[in-house]
């Protein structure tokens, strides 16, 4: 059977956790994946996790809580923004081959690979028959990833357009947030029902049995930090046979 597509438009975006229940579950979370970290490191098991959604979707917010009480030496975390001159010269995948990790260690990408599927296609960076050929290539990627052993985690936060706003207005109105906030980031916004639709259009294509996407309703950032925990903890759990 057909897979029934993925409506982001559609997601409860009501689900919430209280103030005790976050901080309770965020560190029993952060040590169940620290003690794994450690175990997957002992068996040279690697890690990847790619973190993708929109704007302001609280992907940095997510990311801190996955690594702050993890052992630092064994992870690296890759904003993922323009290709450099050395990048943009080669096949858009080099430059995510030369980040993977060592055997044992983890990396965290925010954004990746599906920037070719993503922002590149709605922004015309590539041409179509480019973005039409990454599906392929990307679930061959993850596959051989997958097969050789790879732990592969594949987030999806996700923020509706009105709390989009929200967030961002606030970012620009707090010079310690100000940074976070550029013509670009206003720019996309304009685009967001194409935006939309490529991402819903990368799920149909690239959420195999192999290498799943897991997309979390993120207007709530407590529970979409701690279910990001979560989902990690079962991924690494399941490697390591429990």
């Amino acid at each position: 059977m057909p897979k029934e597509r993925i409506r982001l438009n559609d997601l409860d975006q009501s689900k919430s956790l209280t103030q005790e229940e976050y901080k309770s579950q965020v560190k029993q979370y952060q040590l169940e994946l620290l003690n794994m970290q450690l175990e997957l490191h002992e068996k040279q098991i690697p890690i990847v996790v790619v973190i993708e959604g929109p704007d302001a979707a609280g992907k940095g917010g997510a990311i801190k809580r996955l690594t702050e009480r993890l052992d630092p030496r064994l992870l690296r975390v890759y904003s993922i923004n323009k290709p450099t001159a050395e990048e943009f010269a080669r096949h858009y995948m080099w430059r995510f081959w030369s980040k993977l990790p060592p055997r044992g260690n983890m990396a965290i990408y925010d954004r990746s690979w599906y920037g070719r599927v993503l922002v590149e296609r709605v922004e015309g960076f590539c041409s179509q028959s480019a973005w039409q050929r990454a599906y392929g290539e990307i679930n061959e990627f993850e596959r051989m990833l997958v097969d050789d052993g790879t732990v592969l985690v594949k987030l999806w936060l996700h923020v509706t357009k009105d709390e989009q706003l929200v967030r961002f207005k606030s970012r620009a109105a707090d010079p310690y947030k100000h940074w976070k906030i550029g013509d670009e980031d206003w720019r996309n916004r304009k685009r967001w029902n194409e935006h939309i639709e490529a991402a819903e259009d990368m799920f149909e294509k690239t959420s195999t049995d192999l290498a799943p996407w897991t997309v979390i309703p993120a207007n709530f950032k407590w529970y979409a930090r701690v279910k990001a925990l979560k989902v990690l903890s079962r991924a690494l759990s399941k490697a390591l046979g429990r």
